[in-house]
């Protein structure tokens, strides 16, 4: 594994790699030449009351992400430049957290921006105890006219689909309990080696399988509103229909490994594409109460572009919103059918949600061990580097 960079080699005796870190912020990044410069800039304003560190994890960048990085490193010797040889999201993030060496760690995006005292309230919440896991509310701004109806979508009850990550009332000293539906986070390191890391196996979703595991064990997760971070939707239909059709092939899978992450509203967006499908099926009842269904959903998807007119910045943001719901659900529901096809449907989840539960105790899958080769390889590296310089340091005294 190549880690490091010309600012930054943890392969090579630093002084600097010695002193004390109380938040390391890991963040994933593939192609991000058009925003990784202002993103990190905007990281590295954080009012943070201790020491910050930033580790980018670049998945092997065709442009000139990395260089920009070393440019940045260059200026801020908080910054480390590492590389993800697996160049997936959740295996970027265990290279980070191998070679983090704050107390506290959170994750950030590129695409995301984030308040200036972002990791100070995460923090202190975690500090105050009743939580391992705080995250923020995601916040939908778009730029261009899919990503603005996107984000005029995400605001009704057809786009957040129940997640409380989306909407929820903000003020000093609220806070919300969460389930699955999580929005990156903040923890201390240990939580995080603890329960292994994220699973490289799910190449979206990763931070919902996780929160998985969290729930299964008792844990309660967080979302303080406070904490709101400006999230940039895609900007195209079929960059759109790709991530929602990842999230359907996710979540079915995250529902058949946890089966008490799955909600009433999961099922919606598959319904809808079978309906959609068993509508043309000629006269039958079944087809004749699909069409039906079909025709109220045509109507719910009128109703929300008349809700979103007030809020619309252009006539044809709000105009697109039926268009992003019905790229959002049927993307979603195709990938969740299509996953379901080929390792069989989450049945203990189907079971739980309709009320059966010694059904769906019966069906529940047996525990499954985390996959994070990556989390491992880093932290074996981490710890050779870190022992070379307690040598280095020892041998020049």
């Amino acid at each position: 594994m190549q880690l490091g960079t010309e600012a930054y080699d943890p392969n090579v005796s630093d002084a600097s790699a010695l002193e004390p870190v109380d938040c390391s912020v890991l963040v994933p990044a593939y192609n991000e030449e058009r925003h990784i410069q202002a993103s990190v800039e905007a990281m590295l304003a954080q009012r943070f009351p201790g020491r910050l560190e930033f580790l980018i994890v670049d998945g092997g960048s065709t442009d000139r992400t990395p260089a920009i990085v070393r440019e940045l490193a260059l200026r801020d010797r908080r910054i480390r430049l590492l590389t993800n040889p697996r160049r997936v999201t959740p295996s970027g993030l265990n290279v980070a957290l191998g070679w983090a060496r704050g107390r506290w760690v959170a994750r950030m995006d590129a695409h995301t921006e984030y308040r200036d005292d972002y990791l100070k309230q995460g923090v202190e919440r975690l500090g105050n105890g009743g939580t391992r896991w705080v995250s923020g509310l995601a916040v939908a701004h778009g730029q261009g006219e899919v990503s603005r109806a996107v984000a005029l979508a995400l605001k009704g009850p057809l786009g957040r689909g129940g997640s409380r990550k989306w909407v929820a009332e903000q003020g000093p000293d609220r806070e919300y309990e969460l389930d699955s539906g999580v929005f990156a986070g903040v923890w201390e390191r240990s939580t995080l080696l603890e329960y292994g890391g994220w699973d490289e196996h799910w190449r979206r979703n990763q931070d919902s399988e996780m929160a998985g595991r969290f729930l299964a064990r008792g844990e309660k997760l967080v979302l303080v509103p406070a904490m709101a971070a400006a999230y940039s939707p895609r900007d195209s239909v079929p960059a759109l229909w790709r991530q929602y059709y990842g999230y359907g092939v996710y979540r079915t899978r995250t529902a058949a490994r946890h089966p008490h992450t799955m909600r009433r509203s999961h099922v919606l967006a598959p319904g809808i594409a079978l309906a959609l499908v068993m509508s043309s099926f000629g006269r039958t009842r079944a087809s004749r109460v699909a069409r039906a269904g079909v025709s109220g959903y045509l109507v719910a998807l009128g109703a929300a572009a008349i809700r979103a007119v007030p809020d619309a910045v252009r006539p044809i943001d709000a105009a697109l919103v039926p268009v992003v719901l019905a790229t959002m659900h049927l993307s979603y529901g195709t990938g969740a059918w299509i996953q379901a096809a080929r390792t069989g449907p989450p049945l203990a989840a189907i079971a739980r949600i309709c009320g059966l539960n010694r059904l769906a105790e019966r069906l529940a899958p047996a525990p499954s061990e985390v996959y994070a080769p990556s989390l491992a390889e880093a932290l074996r590296e981490s710890m050779a580097h870190a022992a070379a310089d307690v040598a280095a340091s020892s041998s020049a005294d």
